[in-house]
């Protein structure tokens, strides 16, 4: 009785099986090269004088069946009749790289792999040394950005992560993003300086110098300047959530300080009654419950300063959530900054100076109404890498990985 049987395509171009034979390495497949050409390595002309077989060589396939495949080859060597003393070349196959002991559609498989994984998961589970899936990343994956890859961006953002807990040795990310909103890891660069910025986006191409309009940041005066010295048509903005993060530091230090105060003058039991109002105080009053609007109301009768601290703060987030234009939001920043003058609020006085120094930059968000919303969560993601690969030092070999979990999942799986 004939055993049932299937085909399975190995995707491998211009090539036909000669026999199989199941080994303890796995399954070992024989091909021959049904090409009858091959391209001279001096003249660079096609050839077609055939000159018997080169050594054979065996390569690590696709898995079928989840047992390992092997492919093996004895490449075709012909001989040139252009060149002088007839030198030989040996045939190559599109589909495996000579320096490699795999076929490219094996190495491809192991670059999924790869994708929010780590060198040591994908060696363990694909019985590959760190070496060679190392060797892999070396040969498919650029250490930096290959701009020939990238579209043209609208927006780019630049802002830095520890490599170490602690916050030390900061490296600054670039990355950029195209108006279908696509992400594009641009550089890791070794420091913060102004200097290595703007070396960096001297190497723009000039496309890209023309195409982007904004580059979003933080409050960094380096950043800044590198990028208005060497990107003149773009736009300086500054992150709303860095500037929300400031204003509204400032209030909770005001309740940090009027909550201090309050325990040394409040009886024990009224002092009790005041029991999370730290997490009221920071939310707006339409997201708190009425047992948290109740403490809250129960502070602003203690220490009615933290009142009109609170509503100046959900005011000036309210401002940032209005459909304004660029100069409507400097008129109400400035009616802004006359209330908390006029009810001598001191405890914005740190903001109110950076407002002053960066407002032009701030209120640009209101023209697009960009954030540094992509960076943050390219931030995170740079994070979740860190904790896998337990630390990535070497920038050039993380600038690989964050590519993989960027770029990797939208281009290798493309393509597959």
């Amino acid at each position: 009785m004939n055993q049932p049987q299937i085909q399975i395509p190995l995707d491998l171009p211009n090539v036909s099986v000669e026999k199989y034979e199941q080994t303890d390495k796995g399954l070992v497949i024989t091909v021959v090269s049904t090409r009858d050409t091959a391209v001279c390595r001096h003249c660079g002309r096609t050839i077609d004088k055939f000159h018997g077989y080169d050594k054979a060589i065996t390569l690590r396939h696709l898995p079928i069946f989840d047992r390992p495949v092997w492919i093996r080859i004895r490449p075709k060597r012909f001989q040139c009749p252009y060149c002088d003393k007839g030198p030989t070349t040996t045939q190559r196959c599109e589909w495996y790289d000579p320096k490699s002991p795999h076929t490219k559609a094996y190495e491809n498989w192991i670059l999924r792999e790869l994708v929010n994984s780590t060198l040591s998961d994908v060696s363990l589970k694909r019985h590959l040394s760190i070496g060679c899936i190392e060797g892999i990343l070396d040969r498919h994956i650029q250490r930096q950005v290959d701009w020939s890859t990238v579209p043209d961006l609208e927006l780019i953002g630049i802002d830095e992560i520890a490599l170490k807990k602690g916050h030390k040795d900061f490296v600054v990310i670039v990355s950029g993003l195209t108006a279908q909103r696509e992400k594009y890891l641009l550089a890791v660069l070794p420091d913060r300086k102004k200097e290595t910025v703007k070396a960096f986006l001297k190497t723009l191409p000039p496309r890209q110098c023309q195409s982007i309009r904004r580059v979003c940041i933080d409050m960094n005066e380096g950043y800044c300047n590198a990028a208005q010295e060497t990107l003149p048509n773009a736009q300086v903005v500054v992150d709303r959530f860095h500037v929300a993060k400031h204003y509204r530091d400032c209030a909770d230090k005001a309740r940090k300080a009027e909550m201090k105060q309050l325990k040394q003058t409040l009886p024990e039991s009224e002092y009790a009654q005041l029991k999370g109002a730290m997490w009221a105080f920071r939310k707006p009053w339409n997201r708190l419950t009425e047992e948290q609007q109740i403490v809250l109301l129960s502070l602003f009768r203690q220490a009615p300063v933290l009142k009109e601290v609170y509503v100046q703060r959900e005011v000036l987030t309210g401002l940032f959530e209005q459909n304004l234009t660029k100069a409507q939001a400097e008129q109400a920043l400035t009616q802004w900054l006359d209330r908390i003058t006029e009810l001598g609020l001191d405890c914005f006085t740190s903001f109110v100076t950076t407002l002053n120094n960066w407002r032009d930059h701030i209120t640009n968000y209101f023209i697009r109404r960009e954030t540094s919303g992509f960076v943050e969560g390219l931030n995170n993601k740079i994070k979740v890498i860190k904790r896998r690969c337990y630390g990535i030092y070497n920038l050039s070999r993380l600038f690989q990985h964050i590519w993989l979990d960027v770029q990797g999942r939208r281009t290798l799986f493309a393509e597959h």
